[in-house]
C-alpha cells in the first residue's frame, strides 16, 4: 500500500491567479517573504491592497535569505507569537516559503525546537493556520511538497525536514509574478526542477503517477526552460512555471537522489543557490548511477522523450546553452576552501537525499565523486 499526495487542498494557476487572494476569508494574515524582488515588482503591495479590501490585517516578515537558517526561523515565530495569525502566507523564492513552512509548525507546536526535528518525528497537522504559497521563481516546487530545507549553520548543515504539515492549502502559479527574474535565477531554479523530474524519475521508490508526472515534467522544461530563459515571454514563464510544479508532486512522493544530497552540502557551507548547485551536479551524478542498469534504462528513455542521444549530454549541452558553469572550480570556489572544508563535505555529501540515491555510494567514492566535480572531470571509475 501506498498513500499519494500530489498537493493541498487546491492549485490555482494562471496568469493573473494572485487574484485569488482577493477571496479569502482571514482576520490576521502573516506575510513572509525574501530580500526585497517582491517589493519591487509590486507583489507585496498588491497582497496588501487586496488584504485591505477584505478587512484582513496583516504582518509583513521579510529578508529570508536564499539558504534560510534555524535563526531565521526561530526569529519569525517570535513575531508570529506578537502578532498571533490565523493565515500564513508565503510569497518569493523557495527559499521564503521553506522558511514560511518551518514557522507555522513552530509557531503550531511551542515545545518543538530544531534538534528535536533532527532526531525525532515531526507533527504532521496543523489547526490554528491556513497556508497560502506564492511561488515566483520556478523551480523548488516547494508550494506543493511535505519539505521545508533549512541550514543549521553550526554544523554547516543544509537538511530537508519532512511533515504532511509543511504542505500549503493553497498554491497560486501565477506567472506573471516571475517576469521580474533575472536570467540566471531563470537557468538556475529551472534546472532546480529539471534535477527533481530526472532524480524522482529514476528512483528506485516509484509509483505509476509520479512516474507519469516526472518524465512529463522533464519533457516539458526541456522544450520550454531555454525559451524561456531566451526569450522570457509570459507564455514560456507560465509554462515552466507549471511543469515546476508538477515535478514537486511527482517527487513529493517518492524521493530524490544523490544531487540533492551534494547540493545540501555545499550549499550549507558555502551560501550558493540550491538550483545553480544542482545544474552543476546533476550530470555528474547521472554517470555515477548509470552503472546500474536500470538506472540506464530510464535515462535512454528520457533521451528518446526529449530526442537526444545521450540523456547526461542533453543535460550538458542544456547548461551550456544557460551559462551554467560546468564545475565547482569553475563556480568559483577556491581550492584552498574546497580543501580545508573536503571532510565535511564529503560526511554531508551521504547525508539528506544521497541515503535514498539509486546506487549505493561509499565514503570513498563519494571523495572521488567531488574531486571530480570539482574539476569539471566527467566520473568514469
Amino acid at each position: 500500500m501506498k498513500e499519494l499526495r500530489l498537493h493541498g487542498e487546491l492549485i490555482v494557476t494562471g496568469v493573473g491567479s494572485l487574484s485569488y487572494i482577493e477571496g479569502i476569508e482571514c482576520s490576521r494574515a502573516f506575510i513572509v517573504t525574501g530580500e526585497g524582488s517582491t517589493f519591487r515588482n509590486g507583489t507585496i503591495d498588491t497582497i496588501k491592497g487586496m488584504l485591505d479590501k477584505n478587512g484582513c490585517k496583516y504582518e509583513v516578515y521579510s529578508g529570508i535569505k536564499k539558504n534560510p537558517t534555524t535563526s531565521e526561523v526561530i526569529e519569525g515565530v517570535t513575531v508570529m507569537r506578537s502578532f498571533v495569525p490565523d493565515m500564513i502566507i508565503a510569497v518569493g523564492g523557495g527559499s521564503a516559503i521553506d522558511a514560511a513552512k518551518s514557522m507555522t509548525l513552530f509557531y503550531e507546536y511551542p515545545g518543538l525546537s530544531f534538534d528535536k526535528a533532527l532526531n525525532e518525528p515531526l507533527p504532521q497537522s496543523r489547526e490554528k493556520l491556513r497556508f497560502i504559497a506564492i511561488p515566483t521563481t520556478s523551480g523548488t516546487a516547494t508550494e506543493v511538497t511535505r519539505v521545508s530545507v533549512i541550514t543549521y549553520k553550526d554544523s554547516d548543515l543544509k537538511i530537508g525536514l519532512k511533515s504532511n504539515a509543511f504542505i500549503p492549502d493553497v498554491a497560486i502559479l501565477d506567472a506573471g509574478l516571475t517576469l521580474s527574474m533575472p536570467k540566471n535565477v531563470v537557468a538556475e531554479t529551472g534546472m532546480d526542477a529539471m534535477t527533481h523530474a530526472v532524480e524522482c524519475y529514476i528512483n528506485t521508490d516509484q509509483n505509476d503517477y509520479s512516474e507519469c508526472l516526472a518524465s512529463g515534467a522533464v519533457e516539458g522544461l526541456f522544450r520550454y526552460l531555454p525559451l524561456s530563459y531566451e526569450k522570457g515571454t509570459i507564455e514560456y514563464r507560465e509554462k515552466v512555471h507549471n511543469y515546476q510544479c508538477i515535478a514537486g508532486s511527482a517527487f513529493a512522493n517518492v524521493g530524490l537522489g544523490m544531487a540533492h544530497g551534494i547540493s545540501h552540502a555545499i550549499g550549507g557551507r558555502f551560501n550558493y543557490g540550491h538550483g545553480l548547485l544542482n545544474a552543476v551536479v546533476l550530470p555528474y551524478v547521472l554517470q555515477f548511477n548509470s552503472r546500474d542498469e536500470h538506472v540506464k534504462e530510464r535515462l535512454q528513455y528520457l533521451a528518446s522523450r526529449v530526442g537526444a542521444g545521450s540523456f547526461i549530454d542533453a543535460i550538458k549541452q542544456m547548461n551550456k546553452r544557460l551559462s551554467i558553469p560546468d564545475s565547482f572550480k569553475e563556480m568559483g570556489i577556491t581550492g584552498e576552501d574546497f580543501d580545508q572544508n573536503f571532510d565535511i563535505l564529503v560526511t554531508n555529501s551521504l547525508k539528506g537525499s544521497t541515503r535514498v540515491n539509486p546506487v549505493k555510494i561509499s565514503q570513498e567514492e563519494m571523495k572521488r565523486v567531488l574531486q571530480y566535480i570539482y574539476e569539471g572531470k566527467d566520473i568514469d571509475f
